[in-house]
């Protein structure tokens, strides 16, 4: 967790990754950093957001906290960040720990739990639902004219509440109900993702790639292998999941000398959703004596198809067309680096912008291939946005 700002990055369009990378490194250059510990987190760390499309208006950011506090194996740390000149000591970080963390506790947590509902109302975005279901007709026909394979379209609602929104609320609530997933919180962007992009630990790297989705709502009651059997034996869904990971293992193939993934993918439980999902691992290629560092490593994968589609740059030209909307950050990469070049990058899926004290923009998306079906794509996004309305106290959709 981050605490306060002393330094921010913002950027747009294709190079808003070098120029954050060129930015980072600038910064680096001229830092003293008294690191004992020399853990992936420790010492120098900015955390970032990134927006979807080179053509987005939202700025990318990457932030300096004034404050970091950590915890990893075993292993918690507190580190203090300083651009005044001043060495931070341990009696200089406790203090301004005590300090932020007074200032950030949620005013009226209690008052507010996830069994009484919120008041307020949700409505659709961009596009009605009946627009977002030709969208997926004309995706679906897109790829039978041939060229395209999968493409992913996003819809977004609109949730207005009548009591202050409270940012540290939504993210305990999600840290609660989704404890599975790696919850996010970057200025306005909040959410609890399930698919990391990369994780990059020294010269090894990691990435989870989610692709094919089953509403857990849709279990028979009393069922057993439901979702083995709907899910891992559906062609759709195992086609649309095959596109994702062969996409990521292209993209990562050039930085790395050794790439293990599984055969078959498993079945990946969440309170919401089930989602066929697949961990890949790689050794990563030393150039000049320096491994890629994850932000590098973002660059090279954003987008996966797990969110845009495949071939990518198709898919996105044709995403552009269809949602008649800005993703903003929505499935772009949110996480944090280091200035060992570790970092842990997830896609910010299963999230919202905050976009002032009384509106809350969520986003959610799905998979388009030949045999989708676009009734079944409009439930699968309501599943997707079930937990953002919960942490923020709203009913579910029907």
């Amino acid at each position: 967790m981050g605490f306060g700002e002393i330094a921010s990055f913002t950027g747009t369009g294709a190079s808003r990754f070098s120029d954050a990378e060129q930015w980072w490194k600038s910064l680096l250059a001229t830092a003293e950093v008294d690191d004992s510990i020399r853990m992936p987190g420790t010492g120098a760390m900015a955390f970032g957001s990134f927006a979807f499309s080179t053509t987005s208006a939202y700025e990318s950011v990457l932030i300096v906290p004034a404050l970091v506090v950590g915890f990893s194996a075993g292993t918690a740390w507190l580190t203090q960040l300083s651009l005044d000149g001043i060495t931070p000591t341990e009696k200089s970080a406790l203090a301004l720990l005590r300090q932020l963390g007074s200032s950030s506790a949620p005013s009226s947590f209690e008052s507010s739990t996830p069994g009484t509902p919120s008041a307020g109302t949700v409505r659709s975005g961009a596009l009605s639902e009946e627009q977002w279901k030709d969208s997926v007709r004309s995706g679906v026909a897109a790829i039978a004219h041939g060229g395209l394979e999968k493409v992913v379209l996003a819809r977004d609602v609109l949730a207005t509440l009548e009591e202050p929104v409270r940012r540290v609320s939504i993210l305990q609530r999600l840290v609660g109900l989704y404890d599975e997933c790696w919850t996010y919180g970057v200025r306005g962007l909040v959410g609890a993702t399930p698919e990391i992009l990369i994780k990059v630990d020294g010269s090894t790297a990691q990435a989870r790639v989610l692709a094919g989705t089953l509403d857990r709502e849709d279990e028979p009651a009393g069922s057993t292998g439901f979702a083995d059997s709907v899910l891992g034996g559906s062609i759709k869904q195992r086609q649309e999941h095959d596109f994702a990971v062969r996409s990521l293992i292209r993209q990562l193939a050039p930085f790395a000398t050794d790439m293990s993934f599984p055969a078959e993918p498993f079945i990946l439980e969440l309170p919401n959703v089930w989602h066929l999902a697949s961990d890949v691992s790689a050794q990563l290629a030393s150039s000049n004596g320096h491994v890629p560092t994850s932000l590098a490593l973002v660059e090279a994968l954003h987008p996966t198809a797990a969110v845009c589609g495949t071939p990518r740059e198709e898919a996105a030209t044709l995403i552009l067309q269809l949602e008649q909307m800005d993703r903003g950050p929505y499935a772009g990469p949110v996480g944090w680096l280091d200035g060992a070049g570790n970092g842990e990058w997830g896609i910010a899926l299963r999230g919202a912008v905050l976009e002032d004290s009384h509106s809350v923009r969520l986003y959610a998306g799905a998979g388009i291939v030949e045999a989708s079906d676009p009734e079944a794509e409009l439930a699968e996004t309501w599943a997707k946005l079930r937990p953002m309305l919960q942490a923020l106290n709203l009913p579910n959709h029907p």
